[in-house]
């Protein structure tokens, strides 16, 4: 870590009062706070929302602004950051390049900050999917719409993919359940999820959250060439999972994700 440019990318997707959407700001500033002791030379919190367009207002809104302000933490607008056209490291979608922000290829270390909850049309939202936010809005629409009609799985793989995240911190403390990631209710999950594999990461957090990951088309896919999917080779290092998780409440069509299904 020692001299690194980190960037840390939180979902930070919109503001609704009384409701549990964006990642934790005081998590977020904590791990800055977290990689500057480990010697980083620069911490930036960036990210791309795909819903609301003026993304200073959900910084605001969200409180994350004024964490970042008192500890002279810099934030980017990635939806509005200089691009650069990268080629893609996956072909899952057919598109051959992506247009990728300055920020997110300029720093050594990506780290994933997810809010964890299901999704209406992913039917998780997590590590991975959270990568969505370093897709320029002013050059793919809102919400991303072209990742949208590629599909959503596969535009996952191809970002992720491309994008290495290097790290994640998965905001489980209040987690969403049913129809996610906006309009779903709170689950008091009590977690996060800390590692060096997105794949990990996401395998974990979706069997907290009582889903099988490997029903999960992305995650499945994933498993085969991002990282571990393997529940026999993820190390818990702090707790275990529990012997038996109470599944997340999914939309309907998503039912098939329940482990007691």
């Amino acid at each position: 870590m020692q001299d690194k440019s980190v960037l840390l990318k939180p979902n930070l997707v919109e503001y609704l009062a009384g409701v549990e959407v964006n990642t934790n700001p005081q998590l977020v500033v904590a791990a800055a706070g977290a990689f500057l002791e480990l010697g980083a030379k620069r911490v930036l919190v960036g990210e791309g929302p795909g819903h609301q367009r003026d993304t200073y207002l959900v910084l605001v809104e969200s409180g994350l602004e004024a964490q970042l302000r008192d500890r002279k933490i810099r934030f980017v607008d990635l939806n509005r950051d200089e691009l650069f056209r990268v080629p893609t490291k996956a072909t899952f979608t057919g598109l051959d390049h992506f247009w990728l922000p300055r920020t997110v290829l300029a720093s050594d270390f990506v780290v994933s900050m997810p809010k964890i909850k299901t999704h209406h049309w992913a039917g998780v939202t997590l590590s991975m999917k959270n990568m969505f936010g370093v897709i320029p809005g002013t050059k793919y629409g809102w919400p991303k719409n072209v990742l949208h009609w590629k599909g959503i799985h596969r535009s996952i793989l191809d970002i992720c993919a491309t994008v290495p995240v290097h790290f994640v911190i998965a905001d489980g403390i209040v987690a969403m359940e049913g129809n996610g990631p906006l309009h779903g209710t709170h689950r008091h999950l009590g977690k996060i999820v800390l590692a060096d594999d997105p794949v990990a990461a996401d395998f974990t957090s979706a069997r907290l959250m009582g889903l099988d990951p490997n029903r999960v088309w992305h995650l499945n896919r994933a498993a085969h060439f991002l990282g571990n999917g393997s529940n026999h080779r993820i190390d818990l290092v702090a707790e275990a999972l529990p012997a038996r998780a109470i599944p997340f409440n999914v939309l309907p069509e998503f039912n098939y994700l329940q482990t007691h299904v």
